[in-house]
Formats: C-alpha cells, sequence, structure tokens
C-alpha cells in the first residue's frame, strides 16, 4: 500500500488493459487479507475453545481495525486515482465518481 501510481495510469472502468487505483499495492493488499482471514479463523477457534469473552473481544478489535486500515487504504487510492481520472474528464463519469465515493464514505463512517 505504500507504492503509489499516478491518475494518468489508473484506468478504472474495468476493462481490458485497464486497472483499477490499488492495483501498485495489490499485493499488500492480499497479504493483509489473508492475515484478516487468519484472525477470523482464529476468532472462531478460540469460541470452540470457549476462550474469556474479553479475550474475544479483543481479538474482534484488532481484526476490525485490520479491515478498517485495508478499508482506508482503498479509499484513498479510489480518490487519487479513479476519482482524480475522471474529475480530470470532465461531466458525468466525473459527477458518478464523486457519489460513489460519497456513498463508499457514508458507508465506512456508519
Amino acid at each position: 500500500m505504500t507504492e503509489q501510481t499516478t491518475a494518468a495510469d489508473c484506468q478504472c472502468d474495468g476493462d481490458a488493459g485497464h486497472h483499477h487505483g490499488y492495483i501498485a499495492a495489490k499485493d499488500d493488499y492480499l497479504k493483509r487479507l489473508r492475515r484478516i482471514e487468519g484472525q477470523a479463523r482464529g476468532l472462531q477457534r478460540m469460541v470452540e475453545e470457549d476462550a474469556y469473552c474479553i479475550d474475544i473481544l479483543t481479538q474482534v478489535s484488532a481484526m476490525t481495525k485490520a479491515l478498517q486500515s485495508v478499508s482506508l487504504g482503498l479509499l484513498t487510492d479510489h480518490m487519487n486515482h479513479c476519482v482524480v481520472d475522471a474529475a480530470a474528464k470532465g461531466g458525468d463519469e466525473a459527477q458518478e465518481k464523486i457519489d460513489e465515493a460519497m456513498a463508499a464514505i457514508s458507508r465506512f463512517v456508519k
């Protein structure tokens, strides 16, 4: 999630040969998501083994923070690449990407 692409590199429409803003950090995102997957399995194991409630809640909190970190990274990449690219083009596409981003932010903060 540290390597950045430029808005000119981003084609966010999903057509062949085009990529999303997070593509430069895809491997980092996948590593983080695999760790989160492992955390989820660990939580299941804790419940199966009747772990102490507070210990489970502590791990749920850690997993939630990890998911939020991934979400913020993806949102940042989307804003810096997909939205910036659409805004440069203008028109309906720009407004569509801004509306998409605002809806994502709204879901994220609820």
